[in-house]
């Protein structure tokens, strides 16, 4: 059983965590979960506790059988029923999906300023955003039907940020997807041989040429395998459906693309089958 190390960090939003190290087992005593079943669609909320603090992350799995698991990281405004759904997705197509709790309590928020200080700490100190990610992906030792030895991460807008920064920290995954996701995170990456997927929006404000080009240069140094496609007339957040009213409504350059979402959606697809043969 591999071990890993809660490193201790503290800021205002996170609970301090405390440094020590232990078996992965040891990380879900405290698990409960909430199951419901829907025809042959299994849905659970997962609750467990960081230092304290409750976590409450999303699972959604469809039969017995042992599948590979897609680690699901949700846009700044939390565990919404958006990212549930990519979530339930994800089962239809036959993998073991959880959604990512970043905030505690399955917490969601509506508007940006609020996402924005919530997210916030989590780009300043990175390494916060890995210790989230392990808390919960140690709770997938629950559950028989979860591949642990196969593991990915699929991220949109902050998620996709988060899913490229576990790329850069995680060696055991077997690939990251970043939907419409900012790409520098402040974390160098490892040599390894974690797959990336990035899928970009071309008209995306939010991520700047500056950005895209820097990111490729460090990804070419450190010889990342890694693939990038941008979809013309695209802009921020366009695989999620609520962005265009959310756009309107915060003055924001966001909004929804059904080519790119639809586009994006099959190119995921096709990695996963690819990383997970």
């Amino acid at each position: 059983m591999n071990k890993f190390k809660i490193a201790l960090f503290s800021f205002s939003l996170l609970v301090a965590f405390s440094c020590q190290q232990e078996k992965k087992a040891d990380d879900i005593s405290n698990l409960q979960s909430v199951k419901t079943t829907s025809g042959e669609m299994t849905t659970e909320e997962v609750s467990y506790d960081i230092d304290g603090k409750t976590f409450k992350s999303f699972v959604a799995y469809k039969g017995d059988e042992v599948k590979p698991v897609v680690m699901v990281l949700p846009e700044w405004w939390g565990v919404t029923d958006y990212v549930k759904n990519r979530a339930k997705q994800l089962a239809e197509l036959g993998y073991f999906a959880m959604v990512v709790d970043y905030y505690g309590g399955g917490k969601t928020v509506d508007n940006p300023e609020q996402a924005s200080k919530l997210a916030e700490p989590f780009y300043k100190i990175p390494i916060n955003a890995k210790l989230i990610f392990d808390k919960a992906k140690a709770q997938l030792l629950k559950f028989p039907n979860a591949n642990y030895d196969k593991i990915s991460a699929i991220g949109y807008c902050f998620g996709g940020a988060q899913a490229l920064n576990m790329a850069r920290q995680e060696d055991e995954l077997k690939g990251v997807v970043s939907f419409h996701g900012n790409l520098m995170t402040g974390i160098k990456p490892k040599n390894n041989d974690v797959k990336i997927l990035v899928l970009n929006g071309e008209a995306d404000t939010f991520v700047p040429q500056e950005e895209i080009a820097a990111f490729k240069k460090q990804m070419d140094s450190a010889k990342i395998n890694y693939k990038f496609i941008s979809y013309p007339g695209a802009v921020h957040s366009f695989t999620n459906p609520a962005s265009t009213e959310i756009g309107k409504k915060y003055d924001m350059k966001v909004a929804y693309n059904k080519e790119a979402d639809e586009k994006s959606w099959n190119e995921m697809k096709t990695f996963l089958q690819e990383i997970f043969k």
